[in-house]
């Protein structure tokens, strides 16, 4: 099963999209997570709304064409429709700001479906800060709610995009493994959205993942890479955090360069056959990086859920500092 971490923008038609579904099937792919994303200029206005939208898409987009694609929002689904033959499709919120800091409103959005959050996008919220910003502060009190939150729902954390210091804090806070959605190696390019080694180790202490992604710019910090370069940033997320903790998140149809040799959906068979042909990797490892670790990471985070559901713990209720602009109104 190859289950990379996202594609987005599925309503997306351009010169350089990088999936349809005969290429989807070429590719092999098993499972892989829709993005419901929306543009920070949208923070404080009408997120939640686009938001909405884009999770009404990508279930408009599914049913329709339910001969290849399946909505799961279990890990039991995701195998069951697996075995199948179809392509198990989860839905993620990329961007906290998505939430307009309700706590409701991420509760729906995990009853309509998503099964992870990105924390933030390229923009701060009021509780926890994206990869670019300079704030010293990691989470707020609220933020930490959000992880408490997820939690408790059986949602996946996901910190690709966040500062390190809001994924130290989340990593802290969190009862569950996390997960880097599409993030590759800093060691290797030192990009703000890629993860160093000391973050890479929090990760496998906390069980998690870091998805490797084939954006040129996170791969080699430049527009060329190749299908070498990235098997780099696997190589060395393995030997940082191990085997159990390295996955694939592709971002394709989010990302305008690729590397050579993983031009689109339809090329991963080549990278795993590329990995096959190193003697360190076995049939065992390139299953774990092609799907079953985040399997595991998917399992757990549902355990966390049900032991909290056992131990009766309840929704959290705190809300975040309120925001008031033209967009909203004197309620809070």
């Amino acid at each position: 099963m190859t289950c990379p971490g996202t594609c987005e923008k599925p309503w997306s038609k351009s010169r350089w999209s990088q999936t349809d579904i005969p290429r989807l099937k070429q590719g092999l792919l098993g499972a892989q997570f829709w993005s419901a994303y929306v543009p920070c200029k949208a923070q404080h206005l009408d997120a939640v709304q686009i938001t909405l939208e884009q999770i009404d898409v990508v279930k408009r987009l599914v049913d329709i064409n339910s001969q290849h694609f399946a909505l799961v929002r279990s890990s039991n689904e995701l195998v069951n429709v697996h075995k199948d033959g179809r392509i198990a499709s989860l839905i993620g919120v990329e961007g906290g700001h998505a939430l307009g800091n309700s706590l409701a409103v991420l509760r729906t959005f995990y009853n309509l479906g998503a099964r992870y959050l990105t924390i933030t996008h390229s923009c701060d919220t009021p509780w926890a800060r994206g990869a670019n910003s300079q704030h010293p502060e990691g989470l707020t009190e609220f933020g930490k709610s959000v992880i408490k939150e997820m939690n408790r729902l059986g949602m996946i954390i996901d910190l690709s995009h966040t500062s390190m210091r809001t994924a130290k804090a989340a990593i802290n806070a969190s009862h569950a493994p996390v997960i880097f959605s599409h993030s590759s190696a800093y060691s290797l390019c030192n990009s703000s959205r890629n993860v160093p080694d000391d973050v890479l180790k929090l990760v496998a202490h906390n069980g998690g993942i870091v998805m490797v992604n084939f954006y040129t710019y996170l791969v080699t910090c430049n527009e060329n890479a190749s299908i070498h370069d990235v098997i780099k940033h696997i190589n060395h997320i393995r030997s940082v955090a191990g085997i159990d903790h390295v996955g694939i998140g592709a971002g394709y149809d989010g990302i305008n360069m690729t590397p050579v040799g993983l031009e689109d959906v339809s090329r991963y068979p080549h990278l795993l056959a590329e990995l096959l042909a190193d003697p360190v990797w076995s049939e065992k490892d390139v299953s774990l990086l092609a799907g079953l670790n985040f399997l595991r990471v998917f399992e757990k985070v549902e355990e966390i859920r049900d032991k909290w559901k056992m131990a009766e713990i309840l929704p959290t209720e705190d809300s975040a500092p309120y925001f008031q602009s033209h967009c909203t109104s004197l309620y809070s």
